[in-house]
């Protein structure tokens, strides 16, 4: 994030060609804009914040921003927001590449014998390193050479390729070919534009910007390719060559073929210049090939029109096209129809299934010479479908076939002339400031209907904070910074990656099954340069003697295997773990095993919740952790007007998609002692666990944890497996033995959240009260119990936020053969509150009711709450969800939002919206928790809690309560907060530490730690009366420690809080409205705008708690939308990385978000009546599938869909299922109604 603002400055900041005397920027502001800020971090990946800081962060540069709409205004006071609170902005100081680091890379270029800087190499070290050709001539040498080898010999320019083809980068050599003058030609003729193959996209892009329309269009394209990190280093031919040779899915060949592009390529034996048509359809181009030049014409002429669109899961965020296509047409007018005639037209189509770009040339060829009409478009739209024919084993190809169809019809629309009615005026405002627009997610196209300028997916992100502040408790309640923010934004905060390594440190990297049911016969590895670096490989027989095969255990539900021995049983399990010297060589070498497998006398895998039913494979859980049920449900059924007995309802897996992934590093110690830094939540479990594993006392093994980058669960049960497997290898090597799972291998293993099937019947009046509800729910386990056995819990609390009546259910968690799923953020909570959702929507569907009427009828009074929650319903004044759902949905604002959105529906007929309004529950549970506070002598505290450092501010909160726990020995309470310093968790020195989770960590903690405060203040207040009443004054906090000191005070206290037995569980409250833009055509969805509010109680910290609710409610729009958790037909993980899986960016949140937290009645009962705000928030992402549920309707509507009020809406709503539900064949259709109208 740091350096793509940084980046983005520098270049906002360089003189312009032709803008001399352009202004300077306001003092302490740079020359960016507010948009550049924000697409300047638009391909980069945050899980934690929501992206809204980071967004206002880097516009707080820009000189177009008003202070008073960034977030960071919502902490000054009213008519304070003031630039000079920032820190100021010089252009002149901007830190660039340092003049001796350059000097270094010089050097390193340069022969230590002759000192010519033209030497084609620079080896380093074990015959392999860089090799940097000065010509094409010098290249062709080193193609020749002896030790030229294309199984282990690279040819970069840049190397982001490596980026996508992760597992095929097993080179020890590299030609870095940037440094040849031919390949970096840049020529402008009026003819065209030649570019040269290592010119940078970025620099293409410039090239481009500054030329004809059609060069624009390119420009505006090629901006929407990749990021723009990877677009300033990234080649045109790099790309291409990519395309070619790789069948890699890119824009840039499709862009290019339609616009009539040229290149130059050379061979060993002679230099060729082809259409890059011809290029693309030769066969796989050898590495001694090389891409010299691109030609682009100019096709400048009035006559011509070309439009680029593409469609993929963000419109600017790095992510790759499902379809991407360009068009060229050149026409002439039409005397007898009064519009276009067609004399020459050129189609491409990319990324559809296909191993390149290709033209669709039988359409093109139906199309030369005709005038465009509804007819003709129909019969051109026939041809297409028969031309787009993706691939067997492409993914959505149906779907893909109509983004080709829309994208055509889109552009064909364009050159016709009155095709559609005018009463289908898509330009209508709305209450948000927005328009429809012409947007192929991201690419300008002219739709059927007139468009207005701005498209909704440009419209740029704005936001409102609202809260309440208190000094009661000061500090505690002050939106203080999150405690070593500056040293996590300056990259100096240590992770356990970063910790040095020790003296002869080996590096691990698991050997993972890819089949579910099999014998492991053997391991081998491929002959290869990685196959010479394994050391050794660590399996089940390298456990010690008295040591277990196991690799997580939760207490009273069961432990999982540490390796797949002898029986692998499920794909993605560890089966060994390769030893090499660097991290490199490990990852190389367990790409190169091979595993041998037997079936022999082994019964299928059972890997769907449908095959465990059938199979009866079920983990059994334990009565004390089973829900109960609810009234007589045959009883509420009897009294309904109305049922619905067959609905269902299905729920995808999410990844934690932590930034950090599993990692660990193991020391081994004197007398079989071992020492592991793990990045876990759970340390004192994972203690336990290693021990166990290595047959060794707990007092032998030390875990510790600084901080962890990021968990959500992930770094729970799942951190155990890597910090057992580097104590056994350590164990056994005596040798400190790290790793640091690569992504890939990180996805495959992790499990993730809990996929779901549920069938449902309910009954209901015909006011839409609600009498019963039944629901039979299958959960995918996986392989082991994990945490499932307390999920039913969860899932049935947070669907108990309505008044169901009778609520009656049977949850069963499936073991199958894949990798167990844990507990991930709102574990079980995010699907009850959505199944409840889906089913009230069903309702209210039924019925032809307002949905809204009927989530508010049934709503919980005080006594209902009682019933269906018990004592976590807590006292009447602190139920505040029907307040928060009226300030929401009964608000005339949100009735003018919802008139507007209806009146915005009827005049758009290729975009819809839908505004939709949820509440939620989220019931929580208090758990003992340590805490520790130690007075140094020299006055600075040491605090140490059970709880670890994740990211979600703990270390924060607990630094303001030991402030606040100390305030009465202290005049200046809030100047102990520079004393306090939270420590590292250590499991052999904070025992009974529990477990990071379950958003109950921070305030417990801070309520441990206030204890021990008060201990430490009861010893020390007798000596601080004794000082008052010698000198008359109040003592400063150094003498009082000096004084205590002396004294021989125990200046440490220890407490070990437990909640008060009559309140372990309280309800958090909440709701959110959100407002969505479908696009009919693609299925893109924009979301406008999403206000949520949220009980947070008497915040602890609120500027933290609002971090917290907005990283949470959009990492639930990812769940709810794109995360597409996708396995093969073995139950594997073939979404394995960036490229596949794609998580919000900063391009895919709300344009504008609103968060309120509002202050409930106080509550003794809680810590200092605070509420948690970790994971509740989550559930609120709900409203954004609920609002697209409400655009897809409007768009069945239109089109006479069959069944348009009531269709089953899955999780995750991707694009694909978007389009699908509005319709595949809507352009058919319309046609279709078009033609017959005609002829009418």
């Amino acid at each position: 994030m740091c350096m793509s603002i940084f980046s983005a400055l520098v270049k906002a900041d360089k003189p312009k060609p032709g803008a001399e005397g352009e202004p300077a920027a306001p003092p302490g502001f740079s020359k960016l804009t507010s948009c550049e800020a924000e697409h300047a971090v638009s391909g980069n990946l945050c899980r934690c914040t929501g992206y809204r800081p980071i967004v206002d962060a880097c516009k707080s540069f820009a000189a177009d921003v008003d202070l008073e709409d960034l977030g960071l205004n919502s902490f000054w006071k009213k008519g304070c927001a003031d630039v000079g609170k920032l820190p100021e902005y010089s252009a002149g100081s901007v830190c660039t590449f340092p003049e001796f680091l350059k000097s270094e890379i010089k050097s390193s270029t340069v022969d230590q014998n002759t000192g010519d800087v033209s030497a084609p190499a620079a080896i380093a070290g074990d015959g392999g390193g860089w090799y940097h050709p000065k010509s094409i001539e010098e290249l062709h040498s080193l193609f020749e050479s002896n030790w030229f080898d294309t199984n282990s010999v690279k040819i970069v320019a840049s190397n982001t390729g490596a980026g996508v083809y992760k597992d095929q980068d097993l080179h020890d050599k590299y030609i870095d070919i940037k440094g040849i003058p031919e390949l970096s030609v840049l020529n402008r003729s009026s003819k065209g534009v030649e570019i040269g193959a290592t010119v940078s996209i970025a620099k293409a892009i410039e090239v481009f910007s500054d030329g004809t329309p059609v060069f624009s269009k390119i420009a505006d394209h090629l901006s929407k390719v990749a990021s723009p990190f990877v677009r300033n280093t990234a080649t045109i031919g790099g790309n291409l060559i990519m395309a070619q040779r790789l069948e890699f899915a890119s824009d840039i060949a499709t862009v290019l073929l339609a616009a009539g592009s040229t290149v130059t390529i050379q061979t060993a034996s002679k230099m060729q210049c082809l259409t890059l048509e011809e290029f693309l359809e030769q066969p796989p181009c050898d590495v001694r090939t090389i891409l010299l030049s691109v030609f682009v014409p100019d096709w400048s002429s009035d006559n011509v029109t070309f439009e680029t669109s593409r469609a993929a899961p963000r419109p600017f965020g790095n992510a790759v096209s499902y379809v991407n296509s360009a068009f060229l047409a050149r026409t002439s007018g039409d005397a007898a129809s009064g519009g276009l005639l067609i004399e020459d037209i050129c189609l491409a189509f990319g990324a559809y299934g296909v191993d390149h770009a290709r033209r669709a040339q039988k359409v093109e060829e139906f199309l030369k010479g005709k005038s465009v009409s509804a007819p003709v478009i129909l019969e051109a739209i026939r041809l297409l479908k028969d031309a787009i024919s993706p691939s067997k084993g492409t993914t959505h190809p149906e779907y893909r076939v109509s983004l080709a169809v829309s994208f055509l019809f889109s552009f064909l629309s364009s050159l016709a002339n009155n095709l559609n009615e005018p009463s289908k005026d898509s330009s209508i405002p709305n209450g948000n400031g927005s328009c429809a627009n012409g947007k192929m997610n991201g690419i300008a196209k002219n739709l059927p209907e007139k468009q207005a300028d701005v498209a909704s997916d440009n419209l740029p992100i704005r936001s409102r904070q609202a809260m309440v502040f208190s000094d009661e408790y000061k500090p505690v309640g002050k939106p203080l910074a999150k405690a070593g923010a500056e040293l996590q934004a300056s990259g100096e905060a240590v992770y356990v990656d970063d910790i040095p390594a020790p003296k002869d440190c080996l590096y691990g990297a698991f050997i993972y099954s890819t089949h579910p049911h099999a014998h492991i016969k053997g391991v081998n590895f491929k002959s290869s340069l990685a196959s010479e670096k394994v050391i050794t490989v660590i399996s089940a027989k390298d456990i010690p003697s008295g040591g277990e095969n196991v690799g997580s255990s939760f207490p009273m539900l069961g432990d999982e295997a540490l390796f797949g021995d002898p029986i692998s049983e499920f794909a993605g399990q560890n089966i060994g773990i390769v030893i090499a010297e660097t991290q490199k060589y490990a990852y190389m070498a367990a790409k190169q095993a091979v595993i041998e497998y037997s079936t022999e006398n082994l019964k299928p895998p059972i890997l769907t919740i449908e095959d465990a039913i059938q199979h009866n494979s079920y983990f059994h859980t334990p009565p004390f952790l089973a829900p109960k049920q609810i009234g007589d449900f045959d009883k509420g059924m009897s009294e309904a007007d109305h049922k619905i007995l067959s609905g269902e309802v299905k729920l995808e897996s999410q990844y934690y998609f932590y930034m950090e992934t599993q990692t660990a590093l193991a020391i081994p110690d004197e007398d079989n002692c071992i020492t592991v830094y793990s990045s876990t939540q759970i340390p004192e479990v994972t203690q336990n666990v290693i021990a166990k594993c290595l047959g060794i006392p707990c007092h032998n093994v030390r875990v510790i944890t600084r901080r962890v980058g990021g968990g959500f669960g992930g770094k729970a049960m799942k951190g155990c497996h890597v910090a057992c497997a580097v104590a056994v290898a350590a164990f056994k090597l005596r040798r400190p033995v790290r790793m640091y799972l690569d992504r890939k291998t990180d996805m495959i293993m992790a499990g993730g959240r809990h996929p779901m099937k549920v069938k449902y019947s309910v009954g209901f009046k015909s006011d839409g009260t609600l009498t019963a509800l039944h629901m039979d729910l299958g959960m995918n386990a996986g392989i082991s119990p994990d945490v499932s056995p307390m999920l039913p819990s969860a899932i049935i609390g947070a669907l108990k936020k309505y008044n169901w009546g009778a609520l009656s259910f049977d949850v069963k968690a499936c073991k199958t053969n894949v990798s167990s799923k844990s507990a991930m953020r709102s574990p079980g909570d995010v699907q009850g509150s959505f199944i409840a959702e889906a089913i009230i929507e069903h309702v209210a569907s039924t019925l032809g009711a307002d949905t809204n009427a009927v989530r508010k009828k049934n709503l919980h009074d005080i006594d209902s709450l009682k019933v269906f929650y018990g004592d976590a319903a807590g006292d009447p004044q602190t139920y505040s969800l029907v307040d928060i759902f009226d300030k929401l949905a009964a608000s005339p604002e949100y009735k003018q939002r919802a008139a507007a959105v209806e009146s915005f529906n009827g005049g758009s007929r290729w975009k819809k919206r839908g505004i939709s309004c949820v509440p939620i529950t989220y019931e929580v549970r208090l758990r003992p928790t340590p805490g520790k506070v130690s007075i140094m002598n020299d006055g600075s505290i040491a605090v140490e809690v059970g709880g670890v450092e994740i990211g979600q501010g703990l270390w924060t909160k607990v630094k303001q309560m030991a402030a606040f726990g100390l305030r009465p020995l202290c005049a200046d309470g809030e100047g102990l907060l520079d004393k306090v310093r939270v420590i590292q968790a250590d499991s052999l020195s904070m025992v009974q530490g529990g477990f990071t989770g379950g958003s109950t960590t921070s305030e417990t903690s801070c309520e441990a730690v206030r204890q021990s405060c008060a201990e430490l203040v009861e010893r020390l207040m007798p000596i601080k009366e004794s000082l008052e009443a010698t000198s008359g004054t109040a003592p400063s906090w150094s003498a009082l420690i000096t004084q205590a000191t002396m004294a021989s005070v125990n200046l440490a206290a220890h407490a070990y809080w437990k909640p008060d037995p009559a309140f372990v569980n309280y309800i958090n409250y909440g709701a959110a409205v959100s407002e969505v833009e479908v696009d009919v055509l693609t299925g893109a969805t924009t979301i406008l705008r999403s206000d949520l509010v949220y009980d947070c109680g008497q915040s602890l910290n609120p500027a933290v708690d609002l971090g917290q609710v907005e990283g949470a409610f959009v990492q639930g729009v990812g769940f709810f939308t794109n995360e597409e958790y996708a396995t093969n037909a073995d139950g594997m993980v073939i979404n394995d990385g960036t490229w596949t899986y794609k998580i919000p960016t900063v391009d895919t949140i709300p344009k504008q978000l609103n968060v309120e937290l509002i202050n409930s009645a106080r509550d003794k009962k809680r810590v200092l009546s605070s509420k948690a705000s970790g994971e509740p928030p989550l559930l609120l992402a709900s409203s954004v599938h609920c609002a697209m549920r409400e655009a897809i309707r409007a768009a069945r509507k239109e089109f006479a869909v069959d069944s348009p009020l009531t269709f089953q809406m899955d999780v995750p709503a991707t694009m694909a299922t978007v389009k699908e539900l509005c319709g595949l064949d809507v352009v058919e259709r319309h046609l279709e109604s078009l033609s017959a109208a005609a002829k009418a």
